[in-house]
């Protein structure tokens, strides 16, 4: 699916704005506070069903009561979001629904400029990033991901309670072994993909003979559902006392490797850039080969970050998908 045109009403600081997309690369450029990324996110949003960067009260233009999307399609489909600072409403095909339909998300590749930094960021931050990117591969690990944190909130505010029995805690704990478990596979599996890729993908872009692998750091290796199941009630009188869970794939990490040390440290700040870029261009195979879509890139202010040859790997990469790309400046920018 191409995108025609993207238009918003009173989201974040835009009354209205209205971008006419090409084809192949669109630019958006603007000072910094101008709203670029907001165009992304609302883009994103109609893409994918949710926003990338905050929930939907927050997003709405400060002194107005209600946002609303239009996007439409080069096919001339149009799809329509609305929220009235209570409710999230879809508008497919003349249909209204409160989540996107299934067979209306389309595959996305979004570059911010934070995720150059993914290598020294924390566990948090690593395990938000691939959990983003696996749910661009497979919708049910979205789902599984959705699940598994419903019941992990509700157990931690369970394990606040001073009078808590470990009974209470049993229908919690089943729904994390279940979902624990499967995300666990998926993620050891996707993993597994991309380190297939990794160093070929690297080298291309370095013109070195550097080796690079990314390690999944978990507790539960080897755990079925009934294993699971037993840690969690094992771990009861600990979590009890510090008032959170503390055994699960919610505390999970990924690691990057240079040369079979840890690049954290060792990796200097352009061996860094190229090994995300290399992980980039990787999800974006990986999805075209799990979807048979070409995946949608947004490109949110990178290249002032990139250096000219990173710059022009990153375009020339792409340069078969539509391309979205919000900058400072046009001398940034490779096009």
């Amino acid at each position: 699916m191409i995108i025609k045109s993207i238009k918003l009403i009173n989201f974040r600081n835009h009354s209205t704005y209205q971008l006419e997309c090409k084809e192949e690369t669109s630019l958006i450029l603007g000072e910094n506070g101008c709203g670029k990324t907001s165009v992304l996110e609302a883009i994103y949003i109609l893409t994918r069903g949710k926003s990338f960067r905050a929930p939907d009260r927050d997003i709405i233009k400060n002194g107005t009561d209600y946002y609303r999307i239009e996007l439409e399609y080069m096919n001339g489909e149009k799809n329509i979001a609305t929220y009235d600072g209570t409710t999230k409403t879809f508008h497919i095909l003349d249909k209204k629904t409160k989540r996107l339909p299934k067979n209306q998300k389309y595959p996305v590749i979004l570059f911010l400029p934070s995720d150059l930094n993914l290598i020294t960021h924390s566990p948090g931050r690593r395990r938000e990033y691939f959990d983003r990117v696996f749910s661009e591969f497979n919708e049910t690990y979205s789902t599984s991901l959705s699940k598994y944190n419903k019941a992990l909130k509700q157990r931690n505010e369970l394990l606040k309670n001073d009078f808590l029995t470990k009974d209470a805690l049993f229908s919690w704990n089943l729904i994390l072994s279940k979902y624990g478990v499967d995300l666990f596979r998926k993620r050891q599996s996707y993993i597994k993909e991309i380190n297939q890729k990794l160093t070929t993908t690297y080298q291309s872009i370095a013109k070195n003979q550097d080796i690079i692998e990314l390690k999944y750091k978990t507790d539960i290796i080897n755990l079925n559902e009934e294993k699971y199941l037993k840690q969690l009630e094992e771990s009861f009188q600990k979590d009890s006392y510090l008032g959170h869970t503390t055994f699960g794939v919610h505390r999970d990490d990924y690691i990057f490797k240079l040369n079979h040390k840890i690049a954290d440290g060792s990796a200097s700040r352009g061996e860094c850039r190229s090994i995300i870029l290399a992980l980039k261009f990787i999800e974006a195979d990986l999805i075209y080969q799990k979807t048979h879509q070409k995946p949608l890139i947004l490109l949110d202010d990178v290249f002032s970050e990139l250096d000219e040859t990173r710059r022009r790997c990153l375009i020339d990469n792409f340069k078969n998908h539509q391309v979205i790309i919000t900058s400072v400046e046009m001398r940034n920018t490779p096009l």
